[in-house]
């Protein structure tokens, strides 16, 4: 049989470095880094390989990063394994490498690997050990792409931040996320995984956030168009909407958002409008969003019903979603994200949650706000907080909760032993709601329920 020799890796060894990681992966000794992370290292990084008759029979490859060293791959054909060929391969890598300063040389392996190649050669088996990835959102070639676009990645807790609203994120989590995120499932069931969701409802109540929440859940990209910033004063706005789409086909992955869709997509009528021309050009980038994969377009509006009516019909989006007000549960959250941890204990959450039903969370926010601010204000005015029969917070106030609000002091927390005042009370908080004037009015809420019946389809 032919003698074994180990040498570095050259350029003409690629081809065998890639056969020896499909055998790899075919035996089931799955190798942990891609076929194109080790390709690139080759090349970039450090290899070597064991050569018999002019054969490549063996290779290993590994990197560098902060005083450790990484064997990224390391394969030998099946009738190759023995342990000369073994214990030379690893020892000419070590041997590359040592210049480096590394202080240790490491492998992940997947489970079923033969891992006696390895510690019958110094290396040591450490358990309680697991191997993780994430992928990327964004490869490199997309950044400067995305940086033009205005576009960003988002955090990837948003989608649990948005609590409450259960029936809407069950709404979302079965039409959008789940399809998208689960191609392979959807197909086991028939479901074609969506391309185009019209979010309505109100002003304020969280389109946006849902919108972004779904970008987060799907960790694709997100990228806000915006109608008013259209039209450059030297290309029309449909051919500003059209370069921007164009640009954006050049992504893998996205989560294309339109608010107030409505500028650019009202009912087109005779005569012409100076939108209409842009309206059709919307309509057009809506159905070649139909021909795309991994991309979502969500379009939202507060006025449903000034949209032209070919927006809504079946074949265009495929689903025209509502949202509402937050529930009980989400106004509690929404208390909770803005009254300061140090005097929550003190508050009575559920009459804030009674006390701001009908608001949106962005007069909610605006409450609490307030409210902080009020206090804010006494302190730096007197010191500390303010007695029951103040002016600043009647005791038989009126308005939004003005029967919880007028609760005496003992009652709220605002007094606690000794005298001393706490910054902030649930009274604070009732008194500010009391001149929050809320966004949705009652005829908008009757109106949104009549479009939910007429126009949502789920």
């Amino acid at each position: 049989m032919a003698r074994i020799t180990i040498r570095d890796f050259h350029d003409d060894d690629l081809d065998a470095v890639v056969r020896l990681w499909w055998e790899a992966r075919s035996s089931g000794e799955r190798p942990v880094y891609s076929l194109a992370e080790v390709t690139a290292s080759c090349r970039q990084d450090h290899a070597v390989v064991a050569v018999r008759d002019d054969e490549v029979v063996a290779a290993a490859v590994g990197r560098a990063a902060h005083a450790q060293g990484w064997i990224v791959f390391f394969g030998v054909a099946e009738h190759a394994r023995t342990g000369d060929v073994t214990g030379g391969l690893l020892d000419a890598l070590e041997r590359k490498m040592a210049p480096l300063g590394l202080g240790t040389l490491s492998v992940l392996m997947p489970e079923g690997s033969r891992v006696d190649l390895l510690t019958s050669n110094g290396f040591q088996l450490e358990h309680k050990l697991r191997y993780l990835e994430r992928q990327m959102p964004v490869q490199r070639r997309e950044l400067e792409l995305l940086k033009d676009l205005g576009g960003r990645i988002l955090p990837r807790h948003l989608w649990e931040q948005v609590a409450g609203m259960r029936h809407e994120k069950q709404l979302l989590e079965e039409r959008l996320v789940a399809p998208l995120a689960q191609p392979d499932l959807a197909d086991r069931y028939g479901v074609v995984p969506p391309h185009a969701v019209m979010l309505f409802g109100p002003p304020g109540t969280g389109k946006t956030t849902f919108a972004k929440a779904v970008a987060s859940r799907l960790d694709w990209p997100f990228i806000e168009v915006f109608p008013s910033r259209l039209g450059d004063g030297v290309s029309s706005m449909a051919a500003q909407l059209r370069s921007v789409f164009e640009q954006i086909s050049e992504l893998e992955h996205g989560v294309v958002f339109i608010d107030e869709v409505e500028e650019i997509a009202s009912q087109r009528s005779d005569p012409p409008t100076p939108t209409q021309g842009v309206t059709n050009e919307l309509l057009k980038i809506v159905a070649d969003f139909r021909d795309r994969e991994g991309m979502l377009l969500v379009c939202a509006t507060n006025f449903v019903r000034a949209l032209d009516a070919a927006f809504l019909r079946h074949g265009r989006f495929d689903y025209v979603l509502p949202i509402g007000l937050p529930d009980a549960e989400a106004r509690e959250a929404i208390w909770r994200r803005y009254v300061p941890e140090s005097v929550a204990p003190s508050i009575d959450f559920a009459q804030l949650v009674v006390l701001s039903e009908g608001l949106t969370p962005a007069d909610i926010e605006y409450a609490a706000r307030r409210a902080s601010q009020d206090a804010l204000a006494r302190e730096l005015r007197g010191g500390g907080g303010v007695d029951a029969g103040d002016g600043g917070i009647a005791a038989g106030g009126a308005g939004a909760g003005g029967a919880g609000a007028g609760r005496a002091a003992g009652d709220d927390g605002r007094v606690s032993g000794g005298g001393s005042r706490t910054a902030l009370s649930t009274a604070d908080y009732a008194a500010a709601l009391r001149v929050t004037r809320a966004t949705v009015s009652a005829e908008q809420q009757a109106a949104f329920s009549e479009d939910i019946e007429a126009l949502a389809r789920l």
